[in-house]
This record gives structure tokens, sequence and C-alpha cells, in this order.
């Protein structure tokens, strides 16, 4: 029961690290939160600082969700505290301890969360993402159809009950941060992947 909570606790903590404004504040760039979308994610750093740099935080962005789960597979834990463990790092990202509980959206950490977790539905939700943002050009619509396929795709692998209900509460809060995007999908606001 220890080793649960200080697993859980320490990926709450992880998590809490902001990719987006380290890596900015290291490279001398402005803070994230104060340009473009004000989103400290890749998506923002993208638009702000170019490919290289929002390739860095995507990485960190999902190495913070990877990492707690991965280290958790070490203990052998049960499901119940692997999913409870890959939930906090998710909600580390989004309400991080250390600036203000305002953080980014969740995509990368949710992506590196399930990555560690269950690979294969890792691996359905990126090809997913790849093949909408491909064709329709719209990050945030990829997301959006990735995020309400991933329960589902849980699901048919075979994932545990915990496993899949984590999948589906990081689902919901993906849709969720996404409401504003998911408005401008609709009114044709929303911007393409390279314009």
């Amino acid at each position: 029961m220890t080793i649960a909570v200080l697993l859980t606790l320490a990926a709450y903590l992880l998590g809490s690290l902001s990719a987006a404004i380290i890596v900015c504040k290291l490279m001398g760039l402005p803070d994230p939160r104060t340009q473009g979308s004000r989103n400290p994610g890749a998506t923002n750093v993208l638009r702000i600082a170019g490919k290289k740099t929002a390739a860095i935080v995507l990485l960190g962005d999902a190495a913070k969700g990877l990492l707690p789960v991965f280290i958790a597979t070490l203990f052998h834990v049960d499901d119940n505290v692997l999913a409870a463990v890959g939930m906090a790092a998710f909600l580390g990202h989004l309400y991080p301890l250390y600036f203000g509980f305002h953080g980014g959206k969740g995509v990368a950490t949710a992506f590196g969360v399930l990555l560690g977790a269950a690979w294969p539905v890792a691996l359905a939700v990126l090809a997913t993402w790849l093949l909408v943002a491909k064709v329709l050009r719209i990050s945030s619509l990829a997301a959006v159809i990735a995020a309400s396929l991933a329960p589902f795709f849980a699901w048919f692998s075979g994932s545990s009950e915990f496993l899949v209900m984590m999948t589906a509460a990081m689902s919901v809060l993906l849709l969720w941060r996404h409401r504003s995007n998911i408005q401008r999908i609709i009114s044709g606001a929303e911007g393409h992947i390279g314009r």
C-alpha cells in the first residue's frame, strides 16, 4: 500500500513538470503561457518556436507519462495501482502543482501513459491521430477523434477494467480540455496544420 501511494504521488509530481515552460526557459524563449494560444503544450510551442523545440516538448510530455508507469511495472503492481499511477501523471500535466494548477491539454502525456500501460492501445491511438491529421490537417480534431476512440481500443485489446476506466477518464478530460477547439472546429475557425 505504501509503495502504491508513493508511486502515485511521485507520478503526479513528475507530471506537474511542464516540458513546454522548462524547455522554452532553457532556450531563452518566451513563456508559452504568454504567447499564441497560451497553452503550455507542444502545438503552441510549434507555433511560437518551431519544429525542433516542439519535438523536444512533445517527447518531454510523453516521457513524464511513460516513466512513472514504467517504474510502477518494475514493482509488479496490480492494474488498479498502474491505472492510478498513469492517471496521476496525466492529472499532473493538466493541473500542475508547480504552475498554479494551470497546465496543458494532455495529449502527449496521455500517449506516454498508454505506451507504458498498454502499448497496443497507444499504437492504435497514434495511428488514428496520424491518419486524421494527414487527411484533415487539423491537429486538435485528430486529438479529439483519437481520444474518443481510445477507450474502445482499450476494451477491444482486452485491457483490464482498471486500464479501460483510466483510458476512458483520460479521454473525457482530453475532450473537456479541447472544448474551445471543438467549438472552433464546428464553426470552421480552427487552424490547419502547415498554415
